[in-house]
């Protein structure tokens, strides 16, 4: 028995070519009549051609399905199909929300490398200099490697009022003198810098004025001599100087929020103003210049002044140019007004190297004093500290060779 041959399936759509049979419908169901082949009526006008007409379809529907969302001729799913979006519509770029950060982002970069040139023009000019106090003299010690700061902080009452001298027990003196003289070294290696107190009792060799206390100098010479002074007595060339009074460092103190101390002992002093117990506690501007004041700590005042001194100083440095305070306007704005308004420096001194010594100070110096070989008495001059010279040598020939200081020639 022959099998019948199979039926060809009629094609939804007329094919290129071919002509729709007599009295078939055609796509839209309409007859034959008023469809003629090779051209279809969309939308109410003629369209001419043989290729088949295919139906529209909205902008986000998926899988090639119809708008309804049934099956359409390929036998496809709609948009409520697996293959559809779960919603009509355009979907959003996933690339949109990442430009429109990284446009944000560049904003926020221009805006602050703006703020930052802008700042370093104020404060620039702003920053009160000392003429010729790093002034070039016969027989100076030549430039050493590394970066050299002498850093000076000085009992002067200017700029507070006659409330803040009683409140902060600073007296009256008149005249300026030096409180607190440090010597920081910045190796060239980008190492941990070394600082080192100067002990004003120190007793040295002044340019033109004979053997007396290291402070003394400052009051015969200011700045220009004491500079003189370090230099001959450490063979250390001296590339930086920066004075700070006692108003100045109240407020540097207070524009960064206090800084955090560990307070070794309790601590009574009605003359330095402070009432302080012992541990860790942040202490605010007028206190922490009483804690450096005061000498009611031990039988060596002046050596545990140093030591006092070197802590506060690099705790403030290095709070000073953390990235909260840095970042922050609410305290770098503070910060940088009370500098520029109470720092002294030499002319080649500038907000850069300022920003460079306290980026330098944030990972902690080493921090030491000069080696200590006696301290006694001496007929017009009163108690003097004596130098132990040997050490001493070991400790300021390192620095000016750019070394590390040998470890018997620490003293912490």
């Amino acid at each position: 028995m022959r099998t019948p041959e199979p039926r060809r399936a009629q094609p939804a759509y007329p094919v290129q070519g071919e002509e729709p049979a007599p009295g078939s419908s055609g796509p839209s169901g309409a007859s034959g009549d008023s469809s003629r082949a090779g051209t279809s009526r969309v939308y109410g006008k003629e369209r001419s051609g043989k290729s088949p007409v295919r139906p529209l379809r909205r902008r986000g529907d998926g899988g090639g399905g119809s708008p309804s969302g049934s099956s359409g001729p390929s036998g496809s799913s709609g948009p409520s199909g697996p293959s559809g979006p779960s919603r009509p519509g355009t979907p959003r770029s996933p690339r949109r929300p990442l430009r429109i950060a990284l446009i944000s982002l560049a904003v926020l970069l221009v805006v602050l490398l703006v703020s930052a040139i802008a700042g370093y023009f104020w404060i620039n000019g702003r920053l009160v200099a000392i003429d010729g106090v790093l002034d070039d003299y016969e027989g100076r010690i030549a430039d050493t490697p590394g970066e050299n700061w002498l850093l000076v902080g000085s009992d002067s009452r200017k700029g507070l009022t006659a409330d803040q001298r009683r409140k902060l027990a600073t007296g009256r003196a008149a005249g300026q003198r030096t409180d607190t003289m440090m010597l920081l070294h910045i190796p060239a290696s980008g190492g941990r810098p070394t600082l080192v107190s100067l002990p004003r009792d120190s007793y040295v060799q002044i340019p033109g004025k004979g053997r007396n206390k290291l402070n003394a100098a400052y009051a015969f010479g200011k700045g220009k001599l004491l500079v003189r002074t370090v230099e001959q007595a450490t063979g250390v060339h001296i590339d930086n100087y920066m004075e700070i009074g006692f108003a100045g460092f109240v407020g540097i103190v207070d524009s960064i929020g206090g800084v955090e101390i560990n307070v070794k002992q309790n601590i009574k002093d009605p003359k330095a103003g402070i009432n302080l117990k012992k541990g860790v506690q942040v202490l605010d501007g007028g206190t922490a210049l009483g804690y450096v004041r005061t000498r009611a700590t031990g039988a060596l005042p002046d050596l545990d002044r140093t030591q006092r001194q070197r802590q506060l100083f690099g705790a403030v440095v290095k709070k000073a140019a953390s990235p909260g305070v840095l970042l922050n306007p609410f305290t770098s704005l503070p910060l940088a007004s009370s500098a520029a308004d109470s720092v002294l420096v030499d002319n080649g001194t500038g907000a850069f190297d300022l920003l460079s010594l306290g980026l330098a100070m944030g990972d902690g110096p080493i921090t030491t004093s000069v080696p200590v070989g006696s301290t006694p008495t001496l007929p017009g001059v009163g108690s003097v500290i004596q130098w132990d010279r040997a050490k001493a040598l070991r400790m300021f020939n390192a620095l000016a060779e750019d070394k590390p200081v040998p470890k018997d020639a620490l003293k912490n």
